[in-house]
């Protein structure tokens, strides 16, 4: 098989400006993605932004945190996995493995030096994992409605007799979505394979400095997600910003004001101060 060059022809824009950039793929397929170069070598941590569950790197909060490094002169990269937005693939053929694998390759292969990863819902789950992954590449977390192990915690309790009768015969559930015109779409392939990545069933050994915000009000990930993940991860800097009528998507202009300030400050490297001790 022939790999496409990591920059083909520009894809279609994606109704933001310039067109995307791709990055090739072993199986062909590829990465839309856009990157935001360091003015200066000595700029601060880069930041990459990780999506949602059938999100895209459109969304305002991507655009806003890519806004603040372009304002502070730091690098900015934001991508959609593949099935997602303007990638290659099909969204029903992703698995959380996959778009891992995507998180990973784009952090390899697209950035220098180390990175404070962002991640919106899913992509907070996918940024710890990466994290795991590659915990000297990463300098970093500043999650939104974290969805960590949603397919245990949210999807599959949720799931009445009809959808998983659904489930099983076809192998896909099909839901209005209350956040679009697309139906929400759940296969049991990705079911299935996000168990291994699992991750609140014990300690997470992710010691980056980490800052987690959620709403109150989300309907879609209760917020003692994020309480839970803060008790689990290893590093003793890490804050849970809860945002009293926040829903889960965070994206009205008080929450990415709170969003890109608290990026700013962890890349300015806030640290909460020692305890006087004697």
């Amino acid at each position: 098989m022939t790999l496409q060059p990591d920059r083909a022809t520009p894809l279609p824009p994606d109704g933001d400006g310039p067109v995307p950039d791709r990055l090739a793929r072993p199986d062909g397929g590829w990465i839309a993605y856009h990157a935001t170069p360091a003015r200066d070598a000595d700029a601060d941590p880069g930041l990459v932004f990780l999506t949602g569950y059938m999100s895209d790197m459109t969304s305002a909060k991507a655009r806003a945190v890519e806004a603040l490094a372009r304002a502070r002169g730091a690098a900015c990269l934001r991508f959609d996995y593949r099935g997602h937005g303007a990638s290659a693939g099909r969204f029903e053929d992703g698995t959380l493995g996959l778009w891992l694998d995507d998180a990973l390759a784009v952090l390899d292969r697209l950035t220098a030096g180390p990175q404070i990863l962002v991640g919106s819902s899913m992509g907070g789950w996918i940024a710890l994992l990466a994290a795991l992954a590659r915990p000297d590449r990463v300098a970093g977390l500043v999650t939104v409605a974290a969805a960590v192990d949603m397919t245990e915690r949210v999807i599959r309790p949720r799931l009445d007799p009809a959808a998983e009768a659904e489930l099983a015969r076809t192998g896909r559930v099909e839901r209005t979505s209350p956040y679009g015109p697309r139906p929400f779409v759940v296969t049991a392939r990705f079911l299935e394979e996000a168990r291994r990545h699992l991750l609140l069933d014990g300690p997470v050994p992710v010691a980056c400095p980490a800052r987690l915000i959620h709403g109150l009000a989300d309907p879609d990930i209760p917020w003692q997600t994020s309480l839970d993940l803060a008790d689990r991860l290893a590093g003793a800097d890490v804050r849970v910003i809860l945002v009293k009528d926040g829903g889960h998507r965070l994206s009205e202009p008080p929450d990415l004001a709170l969003l890109t300030r608290e990026v700013a400050a962890l890349a300015d490297g806030d640290r909460p101060a020692a305890a006087a001790v004697g």
